[in-house]
Order: C-alpha cells, then sequence, then structure tokens
C-alpha cells in the first residue's frame, strides 16, 4: 500500500460562508492574532446580483511547493505525507515564502496568539517573527494515525476545519487511496486546483458551483 499524501476537496456548491472553518481553526489551533491560517473570501459572480460564491482557502499543500524552494535556512520543509511544514526554530521571518507563495497562505507571526479552547500537546505555539500557516492539523492526524483511526472520517484525525464545517463543504483524506472519500469525489465531480499555472500542483481540490465556471476558477480570477 503507497503512502497518504493527504489532501482536501471543497465542494463550493454547499458553501454558505459561515467562517465557521476560519473561527475554529483560530481558536484550535492557537493562530497569532493578525495571522490567518484559513480565511473566506467572497465574491459576487456576474450571472446575476444576487448570486454569491465563497471560497474557502488555506495552504494548499503543494507537491511542488515553491515556499520550499525559496527558504535560506530550509525551515520549510515538505513530508513525506506531502504536508508542507515550518520549523520555528530555523525560520528567521524573511518573508521570502511568502512573496513565493501563489496562494497567500503564509504570514508573520506579529503578535501573541490568540488563547486556545482545546489546549493540547498536538500544538505548538507560534514564536513571533516567524512565518505560520495551516499544517492540516498535523498533530490531530499524526497522534492518531497510531490509534488506526482515519483522517477525514473519524472525528478526532481530520482537521477541525473539515470536522466543523456545518456546511459539509471541507472533505479531507488521502489522495493516494483510490476509495478514499477526496478520491472518489474528484473522480465523480468536475474539478480543478486553483492556480495551475504556477506549477505548484495543490493537494487542495475545488468542485465549482457549475461546470461553465471552471476556467474562471483556474486562472485564479475568485482570490486575486
Amino acid at each position: 500500500m503507497s503512502a497518504p499524501r493527504w489532501g482536501m476537496v471543497i465542494d463550493l456548491r454547499r458553501c454558505i460562508g459561515c467562517s465557521a472553518c476560519k473561527e475554529t481553526c483560530i481558536q484550535f489551533n492557537d493562530v497569532p492574532r493578525g495571522s490567518q491560517w484559513r480565511r473566506v473570501i467572497k465574491k459576487g459572480l456576474a450571472k446575476g446580483p444576487h448570486r454569491r460564491l465563497f471560497l474557502s482557502m488555506g495552504c494548499m499543500q503543494c507537491n511542488v511547493p515553491s515556499c520550499v524552494k525559496v527558504c535560506p535556512t530550509e525551515a520549510t520543509k515538505k513530508r513525506s505525507d506531502g504536508i508542507v511544514t515550518i520549523d520555528p526554530d530555523r525560520c528567521i521571518g524573511c518573508g521570502a515564502c511568502i512573496l513565493a507563495c501563489p496562494y497567500r497562505a503564509r504570514s508573520i507571526a506579529v503578535d501573541q496568539p490568540v488563547p486556545p479552547l482545546n489546549q493540547t500537546p498536538d500544538i505548538r505555539s507560534a514564536t513571533i517573527g516567524t512565518c505560520t500557516k495551516c499544517d492540516f492539523c498535523l498533530g490531530r492526524i499524526g497522534s492518531r494515525l497510531e490509534k488506526d483511526l482515519i483522517p477525514g472520517i473519524d472525528e478526532n484525525a481530520t482537521p477541525i476545519c473539515v470536522w466543523n464545517c456545518i456546511g459539509e463543504t471541507l472533505h479531507f483524506g488521502d489522495l493516494n487511496d483510490p476509495d478514499s472519500n477526496v478520491s472518489i469525489l474528484i473522480r465523480d465531480n468536475p474539478h480543478i486546483q486553483l492556480n495551475q499555472s504556477s506549477g505548484n500542483d495543490p493537494a487542495v481540490y475545488y468542485i465549482p458551483m457549475d461546470a461553465e465556471e471552471l476556467e474562471t476558477h483556474e486562472h485564479g480570477q475568485y482570490y486575486s
């Protein structure tokens, strides 16, 4: 059996723009004030003045991450399971990775974190002056795999944003497993990866509101 590559599918047909994913991420992951590991971008669509699109975005955990290439201290690395991490002990806060990221998913911690609702040993606060970003709730995934829990299916092994999405918009699982929930969604629905021209090959796939919007999403116009 091949090693997992963790990924996410975001079904834009179901998102209501409630920002529960963003708020739970802040509270449970000890996100520093002023940083956003997940954000919800609200856009109006040209097809009608009352039609809205809500685009949930975070780190794309790219297969070819441009942030890794430019990090001068090798603080940013890609794990074998595809998750891109930052070592706060090696990060010097130079911002090179922020400029290199085509998804605006990184920021420098400039203030103390928000006190978390559920502090656990999995969570390590970012140091002020270092770069910070989403890591798919790595602590929740790693420590629970040993207990035979399935990420994306079992609550305690699933990213907190996915589990708390009230519209069931966010889905998480193993992209290398053809029978996983995310692989089935990708196989059965029209889908895109944002900004494909960057060559980053993100591990986050979007199911658009309808097939006619595929080209618009591919060129990144909704988060520009």
